[in-house]
């Protein structure tokens, strides 16, 4: 599948890159949010944790005061908060918090990224920024092994992969809790986004994402 979405692409499939500047509405943004913002990272956030994890959670794109800030995926702000509080039930990370780079935090057959790399205007990326963002996805998909998983937090996410495996939107339709059977031995599951605003409000509730984690610990191959 990642062969075919390389194949279907413009710009060739490569790993992250730090200094991109691919998108000139967020490489402006940056440099406006640096100036405001001296101390922060303000650049693309690399994906972290274990490149061969068996667990691949895409979010959307870095928050303002959270990955912006801190350089490292849902690390210093609200969304972060249940995720890595869940990864740490689950037995991925080695603690539950998430608070700057160097707080020691470890995952464990896990790796965290973004459909999209960049702080963007208002947290919305345009679909141009997602497309262009989709070449280190490709990457990202294509270093999975066999009867691992794939958790997009929200729709923007959920798409983003489809299009980096190669895939319609219309394959695979996006809804929280749901399960997609990949055809190579992987597996997409979906859940909505553990933003502030869907955490409030309930949409997404602890329970519910803890039945997520759950979903992927009985889909995820056990270990030789």
């Amino acid at each position: 599948m990642a062969e075919r979405a390389r194949a279907m692409r413009k710009e060739p499939a490569v790993a992250f890159e730090p200094g991109c500047r691919a998108c000139p509405r967020l490489a402006a943004f940056l440099r406006t949010v640096k100036q405001e913002y001296p101390a922060y990272h303000a650049a693309p956030v690399a994906p972290f944790g274990d490149e061969q994890a068996r667990l691949l959670i895409v979010g959307l794109a870095p928050g303002m005061h959270g990955a912006n800030a801190s350089g490292r995926p849902f690390t210093g702000d609200y969304a972060g908060i249940l995720l890595y509080e869940t990864l740490h039930r689950f037995g991925f990370s080695n603690q539950a918090t998430a608070t700057h780079r160097g707080d020691g935090l470890e995952l464990r057959d896990c790796c965290i990224t973004n459909a999209v790399k960049c702080l963007p205007p208002e947290n919305k990326p345009i679909g141009a920024e997602v497309r262009n963002c989709n070449r280190f996805l490709v990457v990202e998909l294509g270093r999975m092994p066999a009867g691992s998983v794939i958790l997009a937090l929200g729709n923007v996410a959920h798409g983003a992969v489809l299009k980096a495996l190669g895939l319609r939107a219309g394959d695979c339709k996006f809804g929280h809790g749901a399960r997609h059977d990949l055809g190579d031995g992987r597996w997409l599951v979906d859940s909505y986004h553990c933003s502030r605003y869907n955490t409030q409000t309930r949409r997404l509730t602890t329970t519910m994402f803890h039945d997520v984690f759950r979903d992927i610990r009985a889909l995820l191959t056990p270990k030789p």
